[in-house]
C-alpha cells in the first residue's frame, strides 16, 4: 500500500529490500542459485527492455543466466512476492544485445524508460541504476585511497586496508513551486530547449533544514523570501542518485528577478495558464516531463 497519496515516477517499488538479510552471504548465495529470482540488466545507465502486449516491459533474466553474462557483478534488490531479485550491469562499450543477449530486447535510457514502463518497474531499475552509479564513482576507499570491495549484496563497500565502511549515498534535492495571490513560478536555464520552464530547485547544504534549503534557493535564484513551506511530496532521482524534495513555498512578493547564473528567465502563471501548459495548449511554454516531480507538482496546485 502506498505511504503518500501521490507517489512519483521512481518510487513505489514493490519490493521488500530485505535489509536484515543483506549481512548474510550464505543467504546471498542461495537466492542466487534459486529457480524463482530474476534479474534486470543495465549497461550504460540504460536498462534492458521487451516489447509487451501492452507496450514495453523490463526483459527479464534468471540470476543464474545473468552471471553468466557479467560474473559477480550484481547487486540484490529485494523480494518480489518471496522471489529474489536482482541487477546486473555490463560495463563494457559494446552492445550486449549485439552479443551474450541477442534476441532479449533492447536497452532503453532510463528518462525514456521513465516514460514507457510501468511505474514499479520504473523505481526497481531505477535503484539498480543508482547502485551501480555509486559502485562506479566508488571504488576507492575515501578515508585511506585504497580500493575497497562490495559486500552486503552490494549495499556496502569495506575498505580491508583500514575497515572503512561506505555505504550508498543519496544526495536530497528541494524542488519548490514559489507561489503568491494565485500564480506561480516557474524558471528555465539557457540550456533547455525553447519554451522548456519548471519549478526551481536546489541541493541541500550541510547544516541547513529543507525549509531552509528552499528558502536560500528561491532567495539566490529569484530574488525572492520564502514565508511559508510545505510538503508535497518525494521522488527517487537516479541521475546519479538525489531525492527530489517536493514543496510549495508562499512568498512574500512577485518582484522575482533570475540571477542569470543559474536561471536565465523566472515567469509567474495563472492557474488558467498552468492547467493550458499541461494540457500542451499554451502557445509559449511546454510543461515538465511527465515523469518529473516538477509536472506533479503543477498538477497539484492546479487542482
Amino acid at each position: 500500500m502506498p505511504l503518500s497519496a501521490h507517489v512519483n515516477t521512481f518510487a513505489g517499488s514493490p519490493l521488500d529490500r530485505a535489509a536484515d538479510r543483506r549481512e548474510d552471504p550464505a543467504w546471498l548465495e542461495v537466492q542466487l542459485e534459486r529457480d524463482d529470482g530474476s534479474a534486470l540488466v543495465l549497461w550504460e545507465g540504460r536498462v534492458l527492455t521487451e516489447q509487451g502486449p501492452d507496450g514495453p516491459r523490463l526483459a527479464w533474466l534468471s540470476p543464474a543466466m545473468a552471471r553468466d553474462a557479467v560474473g559477480d557483478d550484481w547487486v540484490f534488490l529485494g523480494l518480489w512476492k518471496g522471489a529474489p531479485v536482482f541487477a546486473v550491469s555490463f560495463e563494457n562499450e559494446a552492445d550486449p544485445t549485439l552479443g551474450p543477449l541477442q534476441g532479449l530486447g533492447a536497452f532503453l535510457d532510463m528518462r525514456s524508460a521513465a516514460a514507457a514502463l510501468p511505474g514499479f518497474e520504473t523505481a526497481m531499475a531505477g535503484c539498480g541504476k543508482s547502485l551501480f552509479d555509486w559502485r562506479r564513482r566508488h571504488s576507492f576507499c575515501a578515508h585511506c585511497g585504497q580500493r575497497s570491495r562490495s559486500t552486503s549484496g552490494g549495499w556496502k563497500r569495506v575498505c580491508d586496508a583500514c575497515l572503512t565502511e561506505h555505504f550508498p549515498r543519496v544526495d536530497p534535492v528541494v524542488i519548490m513551486l514559489a507561489t503568491h495571490e494565485g500564480r506561480c513560478l516557474m524558471g528555465r536555464q539557457a540550456a533547455w530547449p525553447k519554451g522548456s520552464m519548471s519549478a526551481l530547485a536546489g541541493f541541500l547544504e550541510p547544516g541547513e533544514s529543507i525549509e531552509e534549503a528552499c528558502a536560500r534557493e528561491l532567495k539566490e535564484e529569484a530574488g525572492l523570501t520564502a514565508t511559508a513551506v510545505t510538503y508535497h511530496s518525494s521522488q527517487p532521482w537516479p541521475f546519479p542518485s538525489s531525492l527530489m524534495i517536493g514543496l510549495f513555498a508562499e512568498v512574500e512578493d512577485d518582484q522575482a528577478a533570475p540571477d542569470q547564473t543559474e536561471l536565465e528567465e523566472v515567469r509567474w502563471f495563472t492557474r488558467e495558464e498552468i492547467r493550458a501548459v499541461l494540457a500542451g495548449t499554451h502557445p509559449e511554454i511546454r510543461a515538465p516531463n511527465p515523469y518529473a516531480i516538477a509536472r506533479s507538482l503543477l498538477e497539484a496546485w492546479v487542482a
